[in-house]
């Protein structure tokens, strides 16, 4: 038996089920370059998609949940904002 993995699926998963999500998150965890799709298409589809700014760091914090990610020590990752995707319920 194969199993496919299919990150543009899976991201829209991670979402449906109110998981938030930014473009960064999207690349690093499923492989996704382009979220303003999921978004697109998730709106089409008549479901409310909430934008919220969060700085670098937090989503760092969730990257670092699943895997082993990086920065620079000059990078300001506190003054750096994302725009964060989360579907409302």
């Amino acid at each position: 038996m194969t199993i496919q993995f299919h990150g543009v699926r899976a991201a829209r998963d991670y979402l449906l089920e109110g998981f938030p999500l930014t473009r960064v998150e999207a690349l690093l965890l499923f492989g996704v370059p382009d979220l303003t799709k999921i978004i697109s298409d998730l709106r089409a589809e008549r479901y409310i998609v909430v934008r919220t700014s969060i700085t670098f760091a937090a989503a760092l914090v969730r990257l670092r949940q699943h895997i082993n990610v990086g920065t620079p020590a000059e990078l300001p990752i506190r003054d750096i904002k994302l725009t964060e995707y989360r579907v409302s319920v």
